[in-house]
């Protein structure tokens, strides 16, 4: 099995449901690796008329090279900000190790 070190970040990005598919496209065409869509809920419950809504939300966990990791993260804040303020939020984490996607990333560089 193919092992990195260092080599890469990630950045979770949680927004409101539906909105997933914008914030993918973008942090693909900025040089991200790989992206997972999770489906979650947020913990506050609003009330409109009596009637309680269940705050669904995406969580994009997305793999960058550390090199591009940047550059992808502000093209998804960017979309963000295109969406609203309040249209969801992204941070981004050091990767130490990661094993088994390395080759399928790999692969797709050789082929470029």
């Amino acid at each position: 099995m193919t092992m990195a070190e260092g080599k890469y970040k990630l950045i979770v990005s949680i927004v409101s449901k539906g909105k997933s598919d914008k914030v993918v496209d973008r942090a693909r065409s900025a040089g991200a690796s790989v992206e997972t869509v999770i489906l979650g809920h947020g913990s506050s419950v609003k009330l409109l008329l009596g009637i309680s809504i269940d705050p669904e939300k995406e969580i994009i966990l997305t793999l960058a090279e550390e090199g591009k990791a940047q550059n992808v993260l502000l093209a998804i804040t960017d979309e963000l900000e295109k969406e609203s303020l309040r249209a969801g939020i992204s941070f981004m984490l050091p990767i130490e190790q990661a094993a088994g996607f390395c080759m399928a990333v790999k692969d797709e560089d050789e082929n470029d």
